[in-house]
C-alpha cells in the first residue's frame, strides 16, 4: 500500500504541475469542476450508505448539476448568485425528496446531507478558481499545494516515527498530536522555502500566519472527511487513486485549505 501511494504520487504529481502550468483559467476551472463532481459523488456514496432507497438518482444528479454551476459561477465573477444558487438546490432537493417518503423516512436527512454537500466540496473548490484569477495565479495554486503538500507528509512522518499521543482517537486512531505539529512544522518549512523562491514580495509574518493557518484548516479537513467515513465504517472514499483510496481522501485537507487561504490572501496578508 505504501509503495503504490508512492507510485501513484511519482505519475499523478508532474501531469498536474504541468497540466497547472500551462492551463488557462477556463482549462483550470473545468478541472476542478471534474474534481468536484468525482469528489461530490464519492460524498453521496458514503453519507448515502444506508438511505440509498430514500436517495434514488435524481437527488444525486440535481446536486452534481448544481455542483457544476457553482464552479462556473465563481469562473464567471458571480459569487453574488451563491445564495440564489443554493436556494433553488434546496427547493429542487426538497421537491424530488416528497415522492421518495413513502419508501424511506431517511429522506429528510438526505436535504440537508446534500446542500452540506454542496457547501464542503463544489463551493470550497471554487475559491481555487479564485485564488487562480488573482495575480500570479499559478505561482498562488502551487503554494497552495505545496504548502498542503508539505503537511500531509510531514504529519505522516512525523506520527509514524515519533508519535506517542493520539490526537483524536474516536476519530481517526492513527493520528497523533506529534504528527499533527510535525505537519505544521512542514507547513512552515516548504512554505517559507517556496514564498522566498516565488513570492518574495510577501511579507514574513503574514506569511507564517498563512502557513499556521492553511495547515491546521487542512489537518481539520483531513479529520472533518474521516468522521463521516467512521460513522459509515468505511475506509476510504473510493478506488479511484491506487494506494490513496479515492479522490475525497486525497483533497479532503484541500477542502478546507483552499477557502482558508483565499481568504488569509484577500483580507490578512493585506494587514501586513
Amino acid at each position: 500500500m505504501h509503495l503504490k501511494r508512492w507510485l501513484t504520487s511519482i505519475v499523478a504529481i508532474p501531469i498536474l504541475a504541468a497540466f497547472l502550468y500551462k492551463a488557462s483559467v477556463a482549462l483550470f476551472a473545468g478541472l476542478i469542476g471534474l474534481l468536484a463532481i468525482i469528489a461530490l459523488w464519492e460524498y453521496y456514496r458514503i453519507v448515502f450508505k444506508n438511505l440509498k432507497p430514500a436517495v434514488g438518482l435524481l437527488i444525486p444528479l440535481w446536486g452534481g448539476l448544481i455542483g457544476l454551476l457553482l464552479i462556473f459561477i465563481a469562473y464567471a465573477g458571480a459569487w453574488c448568485l451563491i445564495p440564489e444558487l443554493i436556494i433553488i438546490n434546496t427547493l429542487g432537493t426538497a421537491f424530488f425528496s416528497l415522492p421518495r417518503f413513502k419508501i424511506h423516512t431517511g429522506v429528510v436527512d438526505v436535504v440537508s446531507k446534500e446542500i452540506q454537500g454542496l457547501v464542503y466540496i463544489p463551493l470550497a473548490l471554487s475559491t481555487l478558481i479564485l485564488l487562480r484569477m488573482e495575480p500570479n495565479g499559478v505561482r498562488w495554486i502551487f503554494f497552495l499545494l505545496f504548502v498542503v503538500f508539505a503537511g500531509d507528509v510531514g504529519a505522516f512522518y512525523a506520527g509514524r516515527f515519533f508519535g506517542r499521543h493520539k490526537l483524536s482517537p474516536a476519530i481517526s486512531p492513527g493520528k497523533t498530536v506529534e504528527g499533527a505539529a510535525g505537519g505544521i512544522l512542514a507547513n512552515i518549512v516548504v512554505g517559507y522555502g517556496f514564498m522566498i523562491l516565488f513570492l518574495p514580495h510577501l511579507p514574513v509574518v503574514g506569511s507564517l500566519l498563512f502557513f499556521v493557518a492553511v495547515g491546521i484548516a487542512g489537518q481539520v479537513g483531513d479529520l472533518f472527511e474521516s468522521e463521516f467515513k467512521r460513522v459509515q465504517q468505511i475506509k476510504d472514499s473510493g478506488t479511484i487513486l491506487p494506494g490513496h483510496g479515492g479522490l475525497l481522501d486525497r483533497i479532503d485537507a484541500l477542502l478546507f485549505a483552499a477557502p482558508t487561504a483565499y481568504l488569509m490572501k484577500m483580507y490578512v496578508l493585506t494587514l501586513f
